[in-house]
């Protein structure tokens, strides 16, 4: 007898590119294809977002018709409402909730609804969960969590124990494009970057790096693929590229849906970010068996995946520098630069989406059968 799958909604603010959403775009599809019932509630569309399987259900929870005229406490409290709604009317046999707001609104919008909120943190906690704010609500939203799946152990580490003792960590899934492919026999002279043009990844750190590379290569470029996240950063990247005299070496590529062909031939891939939770376009271009140089950016993914001198390097965050060092260490030392390829392309054994994908319905089975005990529990205790 075939298992019934569960009714599952994912929750977050959109579907925009970016790392959260890539990972829930994922996991609802292989859920899907398990046979569950899978909805994605969001607040809203997204310019560029990720296209979803067809089986999965995507719902507007946020702001309708005149609400969007609300002030700040109105808007804050229909979104609430709005999610709420959508949850009594779905019954869910469990929520789970990507990236802080999402996180907050899941285990608001559920007091009093008997469905068990999975929650989970998408970033580096310092500097987006220790404001006043969150000192107030993890304390009293969090506790009702029935579990919460973080990316690495320093991102766990950062909250009490009352979450750390019920939660798991788990690396994001690598799209499979990026799995199986063969490594080239021939490299181009090309660096390659892949991530959105945001802040925090300092893609300008990267350019300065690769400006200190051509001057030792002047044969190399360097190409950064990934979209405009509208925040300024490409601007001040094209500034810089036109201060440098850079125009001919340094290219920004914009987005591109075949980043597995785009990167594979590169001679090596360089990360810069400051922080961020487990980089996406890290894993996939040590899947792709590229050499890889990435900052040890908090809170440790990196880290997580990388042994330096074995699958990667690893260099101090804010260095150009050492990122410059690294990156021509790779190209001076090709046998060495294949070695650390081959070994990095075995990530996609530990984070395929099949495997990554069990470990979340295992870690979800668990916590529906607890919550079911806890609910007949509670329901005997009452009636005795």
């Amino acid at each position: 007898m075939k298992e019934k799958g569960k009714k599952i909604v994912f929750h977050l603010n959109c579907l925009e590119r970016g790392g959260a959403e890539r990972v829930v775009s994922v996991l609802a599809g292989q859920f899907a294809e398990w046979g569950n019932e899978v909805y994605i509630a969001t607040e809203w569309q997204g310019e560029d977002e990720y296209v979803i399987d067809s089986r999965i259900k995507r719902v507007h929870v946020g702001l309708l018709g005149k609400q969007e005229k609300y002030g700040r406490i109105g808007k804050f409290v229909a979104r609430i409402f709005n999610l709420r709604r959508f949850l009594k009317k779905t019954r869910p046999d469990i929520v789970i909730a990507f990236a802080r707001k999402a996180n907050y609104r899941a285990l608001t919008s559920t007091i009093g609804l008997k469905m068990p909120v999975l929650i989970s943190v998408r970033i580096n906690p310092v500097g987006y969960y220790d404001f006043l704010s969150d000192r107030i609500q993890i304390p009293i939203l969090f506790r009702r969590a029935a579990g919460c799946v973080f990316q690495t152990t320093d991102q766990r580490d950062f909250f009490p124990d009352y979450i750390t003792k019920k939660s798991k960590v788990i690396l994001n899934p690598i799209n499979p494009k990026f799995l199986g492919n063969p490594i080239p026999e021939k490299r181009e002279k090309t660096v390659v970057h892949s991530g959105r043009l945001v802040d925090f990844k300092n893609q300008l750190m990267l350019i300065e790096a690769f400006c200190m590379v051509h001057e030792k290569h002047p044969d190399y470029i360097l190409k950064i693929f990934g979209p405009d996240s509208f925040d300024g950063t490409k601007e001040k990247l094209e500034k810089l590229i036109e201060e440098r005299g850079a125009g001919e070496y340094v290219f920004l590529m914009g987005a591109s849906d075949r980043l597995e062909k785009d990167m594979i031939h590169g001679a090596l891939a360089a990360f810069s970010s400051d922080y961020e939770g487990m980089p996406n376009a890290m894993l996939e271009a040590m899947a792709l068996g590229l050499p890889v140089a990435a900052t040890d950016c908090p809170p440790g993914g990196p880290a997580m995946v990388i042994t330096p001198e074995e699958n990667g390097l690893l260099v101090p965050v804010g260095d150009p520098k050492a990122l410059a060092e690294a990156m021509n260490r790779l190209i001076e030392q090709p046998e060495f630069a294949e070695k650390l390829g081959r070994q990095a392309a075995e990530i996609g054994k530990r984070a395929g989406v099949e495997v990554i994908a069990a470990k979340w319905k295992q870690y979800m089975e668990e916590i529906c059968a607890e919550y079911a005990d806890s609910s007949r529990k509670k329901a005997s205790d009452q009636n005795s």
